[in-house]
């Protein structure tokens, strides 16, 4: 029997225009796939119904993945492409797999030696990294930091140490009811000539952007608490 195919599916980063951001082939990709594999399920059908209107939801067949997920699940998850069904793999929002607990479907699908189409879409990473008119050359997304203040002062020291040793972006996230938190500590621990850049609510109405030296930084007032945003530094 031929297997389906586990599309992976951008989702939009934001309330913004669908059809300024996403191609038109993911909603034709859509509208052909019932089931999908998902980060939050209450997102992912208002994204459904947002860009096919016309499918009907009662048909969907919805298997929600979180960062806990035991790979028991992720199996019962891909039983659909084994026997011949397209599938769909939808981040909350953004790129799947891409700081996102997909990347665990993805490596079974290879394992069982399933096709996996990628279709483009927004990455808050790449376009912030592509805005911060940092070093695009050599770079490295660390994730979230510790949150306890002593190791993730430690981290934020350690990070800087290596982008200027190697020239290398560092790229963190945060929740982002703790952005303005983190970014505090950026400006606290990091060295007052170290380029850091803010790239908040990117595609939408309130995007914001700005590349300025940690010094400069400690002379603004930028409210970023519950924006969902990316921190980028180069020293």
């Amino acid at each position: 029997m031929k297997k389906g195919t586990l599309f992976l599916i951008p989702a939009p980063l934001g309330p913004a225009p669908l059809d300024e951001i996403l191609p038109g082939i993911v909603k034709q990709v859509i509208l052909n796939i019932n089931t999908f594999i998902v980060e939050n399920e209450k997102t992912a059908r208002r994204f459904i119904k947002q860009i096919c209107p016309e499918k009907n939801q009662a048909e969907l067949v919805i298997f929600q993945l979180d960062k806990h997920q035991k790979s028991a699940g992720i199996h019962d998850f891909i039983q659909a492409l084994i026997q011949g069904q397209d599938v769909g793999l939808l981040s909350e929002a953004g790129l799947p797999a891409v700081a996102d607990p997909g990347n665990l479907v993805v490596a079974l699908a290879h394992k069982k030696n399933i096709r996996v189409k990628p279709l483009v879409g927004p990455s808050s990473l790449m376009l912030a990294l592509m805005a911060s008119g940092l070093n695009g050359q050599k770079f490295s997304f660390e994730g979230y930091l510790p949150k306890e203040s002593n190791e993730l002062k430690r981290q934020i020291r350690h990070l800087e140490h290596l982008s200027a040793k190697n020239n290398c972006t560092k790229i963190c996230i945060e929740t982002p009811y703790r952005n303005q938190k983190f970014f505090q500590s950026l400006l606290k621990y990091l060295h007052p000539n170290t380029r850091l850049c803010i790239a908040a609510d990117l595609t939408l109405k309130t995007e914001y952007i700005k590349t300025l030296q940690v010094k400069e930084w400690r002379k603004q007032n930028v409210d970023l608490h519950k924006r969902p945003a990316v921190f980028l530094w180069l020293s």
